[in-house]
């Protein structure tokens, strides 16, 4: 017997405030929750008008907030960060401008430090090898292969 609970619309409407209160998302995010929450596609739009006139979801807000805390804490570059706003379906334009608030002295600056620590990690005695396994490494995390190859010459 299937004895998942049921949400009037009030209850589901306070649940998703609170929801995007505690931490920016995106629209897929809160759509997928409503569904989860078998909530009807009527009641779902519903929702997310409400959430969006309210301000509780902000499509450019949550590109920004997502953009400024990958690169910083992970070090992703701005492929990866395309890639993965891209994957919650957020806009091109909203996608474009949080990528533009990214410092540019920071941007290479932070590629700089990722790749001397990578190159003092990588324990190949073949400077061919050693040059790859640190390209795949900055190439996974996102990183332009241009600004990768000309670090890698700079420094090997």
């Amino acid at each position: 017997m299937n004895l998942q609970r049921t949400y009037t619309v009030d209850e589901a409407q306070k649940k998703l405030e609170n929801y995007c209160a505690y931490q920016e998302r995106c629209h897929k995010e809160v759509r997928t929750k409503l569904m989860a929450m078998r909530m009807i596609p009527e009641a779902i739009d519903q929702i997310m008008v409400h959430l969006i006139q309210q301000n509780f979801l902000n499509e450019e807000r949550f590109a920004k907030t997502f953009v400024r805390g990958k690169f910083r804490i992970k070090h992703w570059g701005k492929i990866r960060l395309r890639r993965e706003l891209a994957l919650r379906e957020i806009s091109k334009y909203s996608i474009d401008t949080a990528l533009n608030e990214i410092d540019t002295d920071e941007y290479y600056k932070t590629l700089d430090q990722l790749t001397l620590k990578r190159i003092a990690q990588v324990s190949e005695k073949n400077i061919y090898k050693k040059k790859k396994k640190v390209a795949d490494y900055l190439l996974y995390r996102g990183w332009e292969s241009h600004l990768i190859y000309e670090k890698l010459n700079e420094y090997l």
